[in-house]
């Protein structure tokens, strides 16, 4: 059997669902989805959503702006998505706060605020004081704190609900449960996809595989892309009233509250391979995270726990764009821990380039050419 598009999108989690829909804003037609599993529901439906541009970031740097560009997008992303489909995103801009527990931690803290200002970034250095009188369960052991105001969060799994519908609704078809094992190229052109059972033709290929990236061969040949899988544990608890408002982001994890009580605490990154699954330490690990920043966790049980794998090249930056000597071919993977958050604008960069032929400075910056000849060590699979 043989299925033909005008965009083939290898890849059905959030990168890929959102370039689908850039794609048809933008006028595109005839798109097809292919996901190794069910869509949405690998690394983008195990995450926190967190949107934090500010609150770990390498301040001035190409990648800070990039994600600082793309949370301004999310506004209108979220609303629009909510007039398309009906549901709602839950974005929450209250903000974040990140804990300082030691006289060391504090330190370094307010010496990371200073940078961001001087950047021209808000933030607002907090007192232990002021922290408790804007949270009032959070640990009495912290020494102090900072405020970020355009650090957000969104419902991350609503938010592939959101996408998988405008997909289904618009005509853009989505093929679950297929492993595309090869690249279809026939004089250094990317004519589409091997399955096991099936070629899917195309004029032009988006490859939004996240971690699985390196395990597709390009025309017989090993991906020259070298992405490996970092695991991300998480546990969840259920606290039937909301104990915080905001983000809480500390020295060994965070903890993110949802509307309906519900808080989620994560993440540990661990190079283990294809293993996509919790373990004892892991859990044991987030408890404690959990508990430090917020006691009253110490009184209830967890009520779910699962993993993701995420996506991280050798840089641990973004792939995105055109690869050398394979034509109508374009990449977007490798977003590491920042799927959810770098998901509007990587979707308005890849629907321009594809559909009004349009150039973004960070498909220099991001470029999957700038591995050059090196070669990295692909993942095992286990």
């Amino acid at each position: 059997m043989n299925s033909r598009s005008d965009v083939l999108i290898i890849g059905g989690g959030v990168i890929g669902l959102a370039i689908a829909r850039g794609l048809h804003k933008k006028g595109g037609r005839n798109i097809t989805i292919i996901e190794r599993g069910l869509i949405g529901r690998e690394a983008s439906w195990a995450a926190a959503g967190m949107l934090s541009p500010n609150v770990d970031a390498d301040v001035g740097s190409d990648f800070h702006r990039f994600s600082r560009a793309s949370l301004e997008l999310y506004p209108g992303f979220a609303a629009e998505l909510m007039d398309e489909t009906g549901v709602d995103v839950e974005l929450d801009r209250a903000g974040t706060i990140s804990l300082a527990i030691t006289d060391e931690e504090r330190t370094a803290l307010f010496a990371y605020v200073k940078n961001l200002r001087d950047a021209g970034c808000e933030t607002e250095k907090l007192s232990a004081e002021e922290i408790l009188k804007v949270e009032p369960r959070v640990s009495r052991n912290v020494k102090a704190g900072a405020y970020f105001p355009d650090d957000w969060q969104v419902e991350n799994r609503n938010l592939l609900v959101a996408l998988e519908k405008y997909a289904r609704s618009y005509g853009i078809e989505i093929i679950e449960n297929t492993v595309i094992d090869e690249l279809v190229v026939k004089g250094g052109r990317v004519t589409g996809a091997r399955s096991e059972a099936t070629e899917f033709y195309a004029e032009n290929t988006v490859l939004a595989t996240g971690a699985w990236t390196s395990l597709i061969k390009f025309g017989g040949h090993e991906a020259p892309l070298k992405i490996r899988p970092i695991r991300g544990q998480m546990i969840m608890f259920d606290c039937g009233d909301r104990p915080l408002e905001k983000v809480i982001y500390g020295p060994r994890g965070y903890l993110v509250p949802r509307r309906d009580g519900r808080i989620l605490v994560g993440s540990t990154s661990e190079d283990c391979g294809f293993v996509n699954r919790v373990t004892g330490d892991g859990i044991d690990r987030l408890q404690s995270v959990a508990i430090e920043a917020l006691p009253i966790l110490a009184e209830h049980k967890i009520a779910a726990l699962w993993s993701g794998l995420r996506p991280c090249p050798p840089d641990e930056l973004p792939v995105i764009g055109t690869v050398e000597d394979y034509e109508q071919l374009f990449v977007a993977t490798g977003h590491y821990r920042n799927g959810i958050l770098l998901a509007p604008l990587t979707a308005k960069i890849t629907a321009d380039a594809l559909i009004a032929d349009g150039h973004s400075e960070y498909l220099d910056t991001f470029s999957p050419n700038r591995f050059g000849g090196k070669i990295f060590r692909a993942p095992n699979v286990l």
